[in-house]
């Protein structure tokens, strides 16, 4: 397959979602222009079963090189993830058994071929960090070790962070930079992609492949997807939206992000042309209701993962369910033991996410009956088949 150098798209690539480039913008950009096919990859550690919105940041930034004819790897961290990676985390990760990370990855591939095409002309590869590591001896990772300093890792904002709070700093998460740098030079990469939070590991990439291999690395960080607190829509924030979710649920799921992330998300998650978006900003600006704008990206989405037919039928079950106020007829029904603990169920089949969000629903009205009685203890207990109302678009029926 040619390598597709339109300045357009190029210009679309480096800068839609990408928040920085090293070393710089002009000289990827120049890389690219030549007509040189690259080689490129984003890795992805399994700490969970599912590849979630937040993922499809760098799979779309990925599929936007797929297309122009470039190697695209999508790695797999089957190995990292079992040690955890530190980015973004103020107390240390717990390490995985390595059993439950392999049952997660089971299903990264498919999911991922949700928007990456792994077959055809120009396939995306599939790799898995425990290629090497597993072959791994201490010696070779002493080798690789001897590259990096301890001053090069304390250079970290969230360590010292965590040394002046008083709060160890244990030595796996020393390696996890490491181990992720080491990814880059096996696969002798031109490029990695990653979220922004990723810079700090990507860029001890670059100085391991100019050490060991005596070449440039680019880097490309993006912009992460954040709710209106500044928290990532992740796995480990409590608010995570699977790809596969079912699209109903998709749907009802964008139609509850703030306002103010309507834009960015357009940006972000959707295919949606930049001249598009910006017309749908200015219409925001111009007073258009910012739930009209919803259903437009809450339609690209599930568009994007499932299909056009979905979406409508996802749109029709939302108004009819939430704007009309009607009871879904495939409502989820939970079995509630006797004495068993009513929000502890509700976060096993994830229709919240934790013991706080239930108390913070209860204590601003967000929980009530299907004949609108709201419920004001957080130890309600509920009678036989008793509807509730979870937040704006969440139904229920508990059976005891």
């Amino acid at each position: 397959m040619p390598v597709n150098t339109s300045k357009e798209k190029i210009e679309e690539i480096l800068t839609r979602g990408v928040e920085r480039i090293y070393p710089t913008k002009e000289e990827l950009e120049k890389l690219l222009l030549s007509g040189k096919r690259i080689k490129l990859y984003q890795g992805f550690d399994p700490t969970g079963p599912d590849l979630h919105l937040g993922h499809l940041v760098g799979l779309l930034k990925l599929k936007q090189f797929q297309d122009l004819g470039h190697e695209v790897i999508f790695l797999i961290g089957n190995v990292t993830a079992t040690i955890g990676d530190p980015s973004g985390k103020t107390t240390a990760r717990k390490i995985l058994p390595r059993d439950q990370v392999e049952q997660f990855a089971k299903s990264y591939k498919t999911q991922a071929s949700k928007i990456l095409n792994f077959g055809g002309e120009n396939p995306v590869k599939v790799k898995y960090n425990g290629e090497w590591y597993d072959k791994m001896n201490a010696l070779e990772l002493a080798k690789i070790t001897n590259h990096l300093t301890f001053a090069q890792v304390m250079e970290r904002d969230l360590f010292q962070e965590r040394q002046k709070s008083g709060q160890d700093v244990y030595i796996n998460e020393f390696i996890y930079p490491a181990l992720q740098a080491y990814d880059s030079v096996v696969l002798d990469v031109d490029l990695e992609v990653g979220g922004s939070d990723q810079m700090f590991n990507m860029m001890m990439g670059r100085k391991l492949m100019r050490n060991m291999k005596q070449k440039e690395k680019f880097v490309m960080t993006l912009s992460l997807l954040v709710d209106s607190m500044g928290n990532k829509i992740g796995k480990t924030e409590g608010n995570v939206v699977a790809l596969d979710s079912d699209p109903k649920m998709l749907f009802g799921a964008v139609m509850n992000f703030p306002d103010d992330v309507i834009i960015k998300s357009f940006e972000l998650i959707t295919n949606l042309p930049v001249e598009e978006i910006e017309s749908v900003g200015k219409s925001l600006v111009d007073g258009m209701n910012p739930r009209d704008a919803k259903i437009k990206l809450a339609t690209e989405i599930v568009t994007l993962l499932h299909s056009k037919d979905e979406a409508e039928i996802a749109e029709k079950y939302f108004n009819d369910t939430f704007s009309k106020k009607i009871v879904p007829d495939d409502i989820l029904e939970i079995s509630l033991s006797a004495g068993e603990n009513l929000p502890a169920k509700l976060v096993e089949v994830g229709i919240i996410s934790s013991g706080n969000e239930w108390r913070r629903l209860i204590s601003s009205g967000a929980v009530e009956t299907e004949s609108g009685e709201k419920i004001s203890d957080i130890n309600y207990l509920p009678k036989e088949n008793t509807v509730l109302k979870i937040g704006k678009k969440r139904f229920v029926k508990i059976v005891l």
